[in-house]
């Protein structure tokens, strides 16, 4: 068993609670809450773990943070687990000093490669997308165990070293045209490449920082992606933090301080737009020159997630004013079909609705009904695996893609202990 037995006993004894313990989502529980530790998880036996996405064998920044989300409540008593979030965080470290544009990876020098990209290769990089919020995932992940444990050995000399890359990459960022970065993807996708010879389409300063590639790691519409700016508003926060009370470094603690308030300066001013149903509403993405892309994706960091990040409060009126918008039929990713609605992605075919967008709609809502249909959903859209999948057909749950997709079982875990947390023991109902 990968997790100490009395780690499980204390999560099924909170879901059973919370769940019932004959019910399926139950069922569902126990598979997901293990699935990271079980079959994604490598001791590389250097003091660093290597958490794979899944059915793709590489290691993307973002996914291995939200993989071990979970774990972080029982850190405290399980020292397999602090062994395990401390050396993937080394490991991310690693990663990131090899190249911080990359957004995932592979555990060593193996140069596999997803294609013959036309960026700088690095043979310890899988692929090299550009993604604000792979850098913002390793901090928040840093600083949540942090908060939780009161640990320090992971905000180490490294740490340091990845702090600086990452707010020297943001802040060259702010101008990209300043910024040797490049990517194509010939005869691929348009999703899949940068267009105007791998620079992206043409941005003016805003003060936000520049992503080719959104979370889904399907290329920007537009330059600069809101949900993942605020992400970095966030984490720069912690940063901040981090910086006066563990280092006593001033300079950074004032660097984060002043790209934080640049960037959100920027969001104010170019990021949120007047519509002629919802109002003020936040945009998905901006190019500065007065271009802008209302949708939402179901990947994290959205607009349908900015309480789960941190950013707002679920209570904020530009925030519920686009919460209403992109759980409509405006937002051109929100399907709705005989079985299921919800949002979907461009990554995956028109019609499928993402568990990772059903599960942050329940974790960011304040209305019992909503949730519990929330939870009916997930119960009979598992497609009879009692896991989690990527996207599955809003008429035909049977249908679903990435049967192996351990950040969906990570999060449903999350969900199931955040509302158990919340509940009398009488249980959900």
């Amino acid at each position: 068993m990968f997790i100490l037995p009395s780690t499980i006993e204390k999560a099924e004894e909170s879901a059973s609670s919370f769940l019932g313990r004959d019910s399926k989502l139950f069922a569902m529980f126990q598979n997901c809450f293990t699935n990271t530790l079980e079959t994604t998880t490598r001791d590389m036996g250097d003091n660093r773990y290597f958490i794979f996405t899944g059915d793709i064998p590489a290691m993307w920044l973002r996914d291995s943070s939200a993989q071990i989300n979970h774990y972080i409540p029982y850190a405290n008593e399980d020292g397999y687990l602090r062994n395990v979030i401390e050396g993937l965080l080394r490991k991310q470290y690693q990663c990131i000093i090899t190249d911080p544009y990359a957004n995932s990876y592979n555990q060593g020098e193996e140069g596999y490669h997803y294609g013959k990209d036309q960026t700088l290769q690095n043979p310890c990089v899988w692929e090299r997308k550009y993604e604000v919020d792979s850098l913002c995932s390793p901090i928040r992940l840093a600083y949540k165990y942090w908060k939780a444990t009161g640990r320090i050995d992971h905000l180490n000399s490294d740490f340091l070293v990845v702090a600086n890359i990452i707010l020297d990459l943001w802040i060259l960022e702010q101008r990209h045209e300043q910024s040797s970065y490049r990517f194509e993807r010939p005869d691929d996708v348009e999703t899949d490449t940068l267009k105007n010879g791998g620079r992206g389409t043409p941005v003016g300063y805003t003060g936000m920082t520049w992503s080719g590639f959104r979370p889904s790691d399907d290329a920007c519409a537009y330059g600069y992606l809101i949900p993942s700016n605020m992400f970095a508003s966030v984490v720069l926060g912690f940063l901040e933090e981090i910086a006066r009370d563990i280092y006593c470094d001033a300079i950074l603690e004032k660097r984060c301080r002043s790209l934080k308030h640049e960037i959100q300066r920027g969001i104010e001013e170019f990021g949120i737009v007047e519509h002629p149903e919802f109002g003020r509403i936040f945009a998905y993405e901006v190019d500065g020159l007065g271009h802008y892309n209302l949708m939402d994706d179901a990947n994290v960091p959205s607009l349908l997630s900015l309480p789960y990040i941190g950013y707002c409060g679920s209570d904020d009126p530009v925030y519920r004013n686009t919460r209403r918008f992109i759980l409509s039929g405006n937002n051109p990713y929100y399907f709705s079909g005989s079985h299921a609605k919800g949002i979907g992605s461009p990554h995956t075919p028109a019609g499928y609705i993402w568990h990772i967008s059903l599960i942050i709609q329940g974790l960011t809502s304040a209305d019992q009904d909503e949730i519990k249909k929330i939870w009916e959903l997930l119960e009979t859209t598992d497609g009879g695996t009692l896991y989690m999948h990527e996207g599955f057909h809003a008429d035909n749950p049977g249908l679903y893609t990435r049967k192996w997709f351990a950040w969906a079982n990570s999060l449903f875990s999350e969900f199931v202990l955040t509302e158990a947390g919340k509940a009398p023991a009488k249980g959900r109902r």
